[in-house]
């Protein structure tokens, strides 16, 4: 189980973690919570339903994680260039989309980070220095998103954009200031891919 999820009784998942990993992924995910910022309804009125028809931005996000995160819902395949008329067309659906959307997408975003620092607090470190985290079906869902969010931020930061880039990220030399974040996004792939495994049927 080191390293690497396992799947549990009644859909679940089960990692054993050091006190150093589980202070890594708490830490980016308190980043990543900052990054994503507060919901629309904190310090505004309680008015659930005025919440529930309140709009959201219709421009991208500046910051390249934010974008990474909350892309484009309409865009050329791959970036390539467009027609300006289909470009002006695009970007109106994708503003529109965007008003009607991001706010859900930050919300859930957020929860699932929580989820993430909660079931960590939670855990009772054993006398060895580490723990064994063990989630219900729906905790590991909420892992699996934000393990997904963790992945994207710190690809948008090392400007990750294809699988060659992935590849060049194992020759980096160790004296390369990237080199910590980079195993990070290998270290947090791994865990990401066996939670998915976990998850299959």
């Amino acid at each position: 189980m080191p390293g690497h999820f396992e799947p549990t009784s009644g859909g679940g998942a089960a990692v054993a973690l050091d006190e150093v990993e589980i202070s890594i992924i708490r830490s980016l995910a308190v980043q990543l919570l900052e990054l994503i910022g507060p919901g629309p309804a904190e310090g505004a009125p309680e008015d659930p339903l005025a919440e529930l028809f309140a709009e959201g931005p219709s421009e991208p996000p500046k910051d390249p994680v934010l974008r990474r995160l909350f892309p484009d819902a309409y865009g050329g395949p791959g970036g390539e260039p467009v027609p300006p008329k289909e470009a002006e067309e695009q970007h109106a659906h994708s503003a529109e989309f965007r008003r009607f959307t991001e706010n859900d997408l930050r919300a859930g975003k957020r929860d699932n980070a929580l989820a993430v620092i909660r079931s960590l607090d939670a855990l009772t470190t054993a006398g060895n220095g580490g723990a064994v985290l063990e989630l219900s079906a729906e905790e590991s869902v909420q892992w699996l998103g934000a393990l997904n969010d963790l992945r994207l931020a710190i690809g948008a930061r090392l400007e990750i954009a294809d699988e060659e880039d992935t590849d060049l990220l194992y020759r980096l030399p160790d004296e390369d200031p990237r080199k910590p974040m980079v195993m990070a996004y290998l270290w947090l792939g791994g865990l990401q891919e066996t939670l998915v495994e976990t998850l299959m049927p």
